[in-house]
């Protein structure tokens, strides 16, 4: 049995195809982790999330921005947007059987030493109360008040995390953090920058820099950040490598860091 790990495949269907084919996936022996974002940008969003969905316990995901994007927009709590790709989802004659699966699908997954999350982790978050907080949104999203959730997640102003944090501020300063964190100022300050670390805004670092992060003794698995790339430390696995953009969909073979790679999505 092998375990891969698997960058944003944002609606990449045939190169997610060809990805496993490489690897040599056997469904059931198996398994494929998944970073986020499983969804928009690219052109098949809808057969990505039914692929995904049919491998049951053979894959483990954990929820990117792009997937809570579109569970916005289908409880109406945003509009789509020209650039989202995500109308197949929404026309779809099992589009409900799909968003009821994404929607109870986890922020984040531990397993050994590994803790798979899309985006990071604030510096001042042990990996257990990362884990303890992600339970917290994770019990809401699946509730029956989890459109109000939505909608102060998309709506309400960012505000820096503090444990005193209450309701749903707390809950989308949560989320937020977990599925768009790339550059945070060492009191956990974050940014919406999103290019190249080595332009990161004054005073802002890449989260895995940050001095004494609280989580360093943890191997993290994340996506999010294309313009950082296929970036692996003793302790972190960064596995956005572009795919939607034109380069790479990355998998990553945990039991010994074998990586896998196939050419992105060709753009025009």
């Amino acid at each position: 049995m092998a375990t891969y790990a698997i960058g944003d495949v944002q609606g990449c269907s045939a190169q997610l195809a060809q990805l496993v084919k490489k690897i040599g996936f056997v469904p059931g022996s198996d398994r494929l982790w998944f970073v986020g974002d499983l969804v928009n940008r690219g052109p098949d969003s809808l057969g990505v999330l039914r692929y995904v969905r049919s491998l049951g316990e053979s894959a483990r995901v954990v929820l990117g921005n792009h997937d809570l994007f579109l569970l916005a927009v289908s409880e109406n709590v945003v509009a789509l947007r020209a650039k989202d790709t995500i109308a197949d989802v929404l026309k779809a004659e099992d589009r409900q059987e799909l968003i009821d699966w994404l929607r109870h699908q986890p922020f984040h997954y531990r397993e050994l030493s590994f803790f798979m999350v899309h985006a990071g982790l604030l510096p001042q978050w042990s990996a257990e109360e990362a884990s303890q907080l992600a339970q917290e949104v994770e019990t809401v999203l699946r509730g029956s008040d989890h459109r109000s959730f939505l909608d102060t997640l998309f709506h309400e102003s960012v505000v820096t995390w503090n444990p005193a944090l209450k309701g749903n501020t707390r809950l989308a300063t949560i989320a937020r953090a977990l599925t768009r964190l790339r550059t945070c100022t060492p009191g956990g300050d974050t940014s919406s920058f999103s290019g190249p670390p080595q332009e990161a805004p004054p005073g802002y670092l890449p989260w895995f820099r940050v001095p004494a992060r609280r989580n360093a003794d943890t191997t993290i698995i994340t996506g999010h950040w294309a313009a950082l790339g296929l970036h692996i430390e003793p302790n972190l696995l960064a596995l956005d490598s572009g795919c939607v953009w034109g380069r790479q969909l990355t998998a990553v073979r945990l039991e010994d860091r074998k990586v896998f790679q196939v050419e992105g999505l060709t753009r025009r």
